[in-house]
């Protein structure tokens, strides 16, 4: 069962962000309720990331990779391991995936029609990590009006063709805000916000920035309740963080619970 008390009915457009973690291990349920959504009449765009794919591929070749604040640092080196494995290896798989549900889906990157125009975010810091600048919606529209799933690998393009690497909810979100979402969805191995051993159905920002305050909301559920926080500041109405059953916490901007 999904749990969309407050957009389910009202939703007509709505993003999925798949980590990476959890893109290896989508089940039937991750299926039979995103058909289910596409079957209410919701158009639906999947963005990827593939972190556990890119550290395989990395250590194959022996070369070690770090974060700073949050976002893989990628060399020069490096860029081209993470544009292959994400849009020859990560994309193509999911896309199957979602063809053998009977799902019609098609494999984007920020090179098709221009979709993620990006420029570096900090060349110094972060190498070859880029920002999205403009989202290309013209393709996702023709896509999602004709019932095909538009799946997108996070690799953006300069305007001179560089490929560069994106943090996956970077790209979640810019593509909800560019396309109107009324919902973007981060999924996760775990079904959403949990404090005091008891999962929360729905929450606002205000209790959020409580229970980070308090201790209750700790270590890597931080940053993804910060980065739905971003979102709805930046105005999508409602940021779920679910598992892959579609089940969790949704996050609605303190306006919707006046």
């Amino acid at each position: 069962m999904t749990t969309f008390k407050s957009t389910h009915h009202t939703a007509r457009k709505m993003v999925i962000k798949l980590g990476g973690s959890t893109l290896e291990g989508l089940n039937e349920a991750f299926f039979r309720n995103f058909k289910a959504l596409q079957e209410q009449g919701i158009q639906l765009i999947i963005t990827h990331g593939g972190g556990p794919a890119i550290n395989r591929e990395l250590a194959a070749v022996g070369i070690e990779s770090h974060t700073v604040n949050g976002l893989r640092v990628t060399s020069k080196e490096m860029i081209g391991i993470v544009q292959s494995t994400l849009i020859g290896k990560v994309n193509p798989s999911l896309v199957h995936e979602l063809h053998s549900a009977n799902i019609s889906a098609i494999g984007l990157n920020g090179f098709d029609d221009g979709l993620l125009e990006s420029e570096f975010l900090n060349y110094e810091t972060y190498a070859y990590v880029g920002e999205v600048k403009h989202v290309n919606i013209n393709m996702l529209n023709t896509l999602t009006e004709a019932g095909i799933v538009p799946v997108v690998a996070c690799i953006g393009a300069t305007k001179d063709g560089q490929a560069l690497n994106i943090n996956g909810d970077t790209v979640a979100s810019e593509i909800a805000l560019a396309v109107g979402a009324d919902c973007l969805l981060l999924v996760t191995d775990v079904a959403g916000i949990r404090i005091k051993d008891e999962y929360q159905t729905e929450v606002t920002p205000r209790l959020i920035e409580q229970w980070i305050d308090d201790g209750h909301i700790y270590g890597g559920m931080i940053p993804k309740v910060q980065g739905a926080l971003n979102c709805l500041k930046a105005g999508i109405p409602s940021v779920q963080i679910v598992n892959e059953t579609l089940t969790g916490t949704t996050i609605l901007s303190e306006e919707l619970v006046k």
